[in-house]
């Protein structure tokens, strides 16, 4: 009995963080995905018609997830610290390299942008810890943290309108849903394991996204080879 008893904690601690280190590695996957897209603004020396915004607002919920995994606001959750960490210094990286090959125009939209991140941010941060009550303060910041993930993870339902409105998977690209699909369960997986609704719910939210994303991207692909093999091989003319 005593042995089960101590096996039993361990082996969930075990289970989380093993969870936690996949989920790192799937967003990593996630983090390196516009390199491709720097890499051409770098040669071109413009950003052409890109836009900067959603590097801007996955700094903003890289910063507010890193300050909830921090043990002023949440237990044991070193591994949400980890990969908003990195998630944040890659978000700089490319909000830097957009600002030094974008026009004047932008470049000062950008800056501002960037200055009310680290506002709104410092603004979280300095309010939570006026809040003497560390449940009250775990509410406050576990909520602003779950609102700005849920709302990430709601933007691919644009894309998934735009796949089903083509019937085209052009615009959503099959490695990109499915790191999405397995940082979410991985880090579903490690809310469970931590007993942290804070963590599971959108990650929850974020894994049936992703498996409807890939079971279009199945679907639709399909179809497209499908109605390939039906073109006839010899074109007549006459």
């Amino acid at each position: 009995m005593d042995v089960f008893a101590f096996n039993g904690p361990f082996s969930m601690s075990m289970c989380k963080d093993i969870a936690g280190i996949a989920g790192n590695i799937f967003a990593f996957g996630l983090f390196v995905s516009p390199m491709p897209t720097f890499r051409r603004i770098m040669r071109n020396k413009s950003t052409e018609q890109f836009s900067g915004l959603p590097y801007i607002y996955a700094l903003l919920n890289c910063l507010i997830c890193l300050w909830y995994g921090a043990p002023f606001i949440s237990h044991s959750n070193a591994m949400l610290m980890t990969v908003n960490s990195v998630g944040a210094t890659f978000q700089l990286c490319y909000i830097t390299l957009f600002i030094m090959h974008t026009d004047k125009k932008n470049k000062m939209r950008m800056l501002g942008l960037l200055l009310v991140v680290f506002a709104v941010v410092g603004v979280i941060v300095a309010g939570s810890l006026q809040i003497p009550d560390r449940l009250s303060r775990w509410y406050f910041v576990g909520f602003l943290s779950c609102g700005s993930l849920v709302s990430m993870f709601a933007s691919p339902l644009f894309v998934i309108n735009l796949v089903i409105r083509t019937k085209s998977v052009e615009f959503m690209p099959f490695y990109l849903s499915l790191s999405t699909f397995l940082m979410s369960g991985s880090f579903l997986l490690y809310g469970l394991f931590n007993n942290d609704a804070f963590v599971y719910t959108p990650n929850g939210i974020g894994t049936v996204l992703g498996i409807v994303q890939l079971s279009l991207y199945c679907y639709y692909q399909r179809n497209s080879v499908a109605q390939e093999t039906k073109e006839p091989l010899i074109v007549s003319y006459v």
